[in-house]
């Protein structure tokens, strides 16, 4: 399916709609390696090279970011008084139709996924899913190579708790990475408890504010039945 120009310029970069026509007339763009000033000149997305300024633009259908936001932003794509998420994306990572899939309190932090996907974000906010969370564990002691296989299993809480699956990934030393879907009270530092392991210091995966790109294997395991 073909698009125009200015529209796929916008879309696949942090150029506007304005910026991008303006672009194109000023003879800065190139559809297989033919120079376009008309905006409205079709392209197919997929198959068809474009140029900005000699360099390709990479077409992505959709993209996917995992920020880490801090406190005092607000999760909206714009906002007159406040700071919103969005304007927290580097420029190089802007494009247009981005928004924020789910919500977080402007004084509350934590893990929120930013995409232009609705329908990824739609499937994402169902009361069926559950979202992985992800933090860094520092232990007190170095793990051995059990934990992996005992968290995948269901750690069991000094409570009798029984916590559903979850992933561990040895990073070497005494720092795990834990991905997991659930959010019981200090569930990551009684889950090594029940192992025999003290958390030293637990973070988010990100740090406040941060923003990276996700893989589309993250993207996936987003999503646990």
């Amino acid at each position: 399916m073909k698009e125009r120009l200015d529209k796929f310029i916008a879309s696949q970069t942090a150029l506007s709609r304005k910026e991008a026509q303006k672009a194109i007339r000023s003879r800065r763009v190139t559809v297989k390696d033919d120079t376009i000033t008309a905006v409205d000149y079709k392209v197919a997305p997929d198959r068809d090279t474009v140029t900005l300024d000699g360099k390709p633009i990479t077409y992505r259908q959709f993209v996917y970011y995992m920020m880490d936001k801090p406190s005092g932003v607000v999760s909206a794509t714009e906002d007159r008084d406040e700071r919103t998420v969005i304007d927290l994306l580097p420029p190089a990572l802007r494009r247009d139709g981005l928004f924020p899939a789910g919500r977080l309190d402007k004084d509350t932090t934590g893990l929120l996924i930013i995409t232009d996907d609705g329908d990824y974000a739609h499937r994402m906010l169902s009361p069926k899913k559950h979202v992985m969370k992800r933090y860094i564990a520092t232990l007190d002691r170095e793990p051995d190579g059990s934990i992996p296989e005992r968290f995948s299993q269901g750690v069991t809480l000094g409570d009798g708790t029984v916590c559903k699956s979850a992933v561990a990934d040895l990073l070497g030393g005494v720092r795990v990475a834990v991905q997991l879907s659930e959010g019981k009270y200090h569930q990551v530092k009684r889950m090594f408890a029940a192992l025999g392991y003290h958390v030293e210091a637990l973070d988010p995966a990100l740090s406040p504010g941060e923003v990276r790109e996700m893989t589309a294997e993250e993207a996936d395991t987003v999503f646990l039945v």
